[in-house]
C-alpha cells in the first residue's frame, strides 16, 4: 500500500513538472520580442502593457514583482534536492516518449522533432539562467 502511493505521488509530482514545462513551452511559442524570440519578462511587459502603467508605476510593479521571485526562490530552495531528482526521472520518461514518437515518424519527421526538442531545451534553460542570474529587475520598459 505504502508503495502504491508513493509510485502516485511520484506520478503526480511528474505530471506537475511536465505541466510547468509544457506552460513554459506554451508561453514561449505564443510570446516574441518582435525578433522571433520568447522573452521571460514577456508576461510581465504584457501585462504592465495592458494596464497602461506609468515609469513609476512600473517601477514599483518591478520591484514587487522582483521581491515576490525572491520569496518563491527561497519557498522553493528546500526541494531543489528532490526536485532535481524527479527531473531526472521526467528525462528518462520523456526520452522513452520522443523515442516512440521518433517510431511513428518519418526520418525527416524524427529530425525535426530532435530540433523541436532541441530548441525547447535550449529556450528553457536560458530562462532558467536569467531568471537564476539576478538581471530580471535591471530592464526597463
Amino acid at each position: 500500500m505504502q508503495r502504491s502511493k508513493s509510485y502516485a505521488l511520484i506520478f503526480l509530482i511528474v505530471a506537475f513538472i511536465a505541466g510547468i514545462a509544457i506552460g513554459i513551452t506554451l508561453d514561449r511559442a505564443f510570446s516574441h520580442d518582435g525578433r522571433g524570440h520568447g522573452t521571460p519578462r514577456s508576461g510581465l511587459d504584457r501585462m504592465a502593457k495592458e494596464l497602461d502603467l506609468t515609469a513609476s508605476q512600473r517601477t514599483q510593479f518591478d520591484s514587487i514583482m522582483a521581491g515576490r521571485r525572491r520569496q518563491m526562490r527561497e519557498v522553493f530552495r528546500p526541494l531543489h534536492p528532490q526536485i532535481d531528482s524527479l527531473q531526472k526521472l521526467a528525462k528518462v520518461i520523456s526520452d522513452s516518449t520522443q523515442e516512440q514518437l521518433k517510431r511513428v515518424l518519418t526520418p525527416e519527421q524524427g529530425k525535426k522533432l530532435d530540433e523541436m526538442r532541441d530548441r525547447a531545451r535550449k529556450e528553457a534553460a536560458d530562462a532558467r539562467a536569467w531568471r537564476d542570474s539576478g538581471k530580471a529587475t535591471l530592464r526597463q520598459p
